[in-house]
């Protein structure tokens, strides 16, 4: 009996199994491969590598996509990338996990918050290839048409050489007037966000806070950062570490020497 020697991919994200960014990847993903996506069953956003573990976690199959196996699960994007392991893809290990494409920006301090990079992360912890994809504009209805050429080219490089262990990448493409014709491999920008959270009152007055806020980029001009190539129009590829460990050289000697 034959089997399919085409390249499995494991596909997921943190916006939902109906956003649109994700049916779109689908889409610039099929002459890849085989395609399973498992997404969560709603927004998840900000959700990072956080997994389930104080509730029952259901895995069910939705309608199929262009072809593409699609399952939504009621948990976090790990949660999902998790179960697309052990369940869904049915004991198969994918030749590449790709998370996304998000709907706004994962550049800088962001990849640490990111749903969409914590479901590449954790394909890259299962030793699998993987790499996120977001663009830059936040409207459900965005035009992800700019995204696929760097898609392409960054999924067939992926496919054809692999990753180092521990490694992934974090691609963010900008929503520019003019759809983008160049990237590079960059570093990631250093800034924080600032005024986080903004303090209401409810009817019967009590304080609430929500999220907001704007980010602050330490070194604006600083043309080797994925900030400033967003900044130009430029789509942007970091590596990224799974192992967060800070090397020797950049640790305090008093941190180096400790011993107890």
């Amino acid at each position: 009996m034959e089997t399919d020697k085409r390249p499995l991919i494991l596909v997921s994200n943190d916006d939902g199994y109906r956003a649109r960014g994700v049916r779109e990847l689908i889409d610039m993903l099929r002459p890849f491969g085989e395609i399973v996506a498992v997404c969560p069953e709603g927004p998840r956003s900000g959700g990072s590598m956080a997994i389930t573990v104080n509730e029952a976690l259901r895995l069910a199959e939705v309608p199929d996509f262009e072809g593409c196996k699609m399952y939504k699960v009621n948990g976090s994007p790990v949660d999902c990338v998790k179960l697309g392991f052990y369940v869904a893809l049915g004991g198969r290990k994918p030749d590449l996990v790709v998370a996304g494409i998000n709907h706004g920006s994962n550049s800088a301090v962001n990849v640490v918050y990111s749903g969409t990079m914590g479901a590449t992360f954790e394909g890259c912890a299962f030793g699998v290839p993987s790499v996120g994809f977001s663009l830059t504009d936040h409207d459900p209805q965005a035009d992800f048409s700019g995204c696929r050429p760097f898609v392409e080219k960054i999924v067939e490089m992926t496919l054809r050489n692999g990753l180092p262990a521990g490694m992934c990448l974090n691609v963010n493409v900008p929503n520019s007037v003019e759809p983008p014709k160049e990237m590079r491999t960059v570093r990631a920008a250093r800034g924080n966000w600032n005024d986080e959270y903004q303090r209401y009152t409810d009817p019967f007055g009590r304080p609430f806070y929500w999220l907001t806020g704007s980010f602050h980029n330490e070194e604006p001009e600083a043309r080797d950062t994925d900030e400033w190539c967003l900044a130009h129009g430029i789509v942007s590829v970091v590596p990224t570490l799974l192992d967060r460990t800070a090397p020797a050289s950049g640790q305090p000697e008093w941190l180096r020497s400790l011993k107890f």
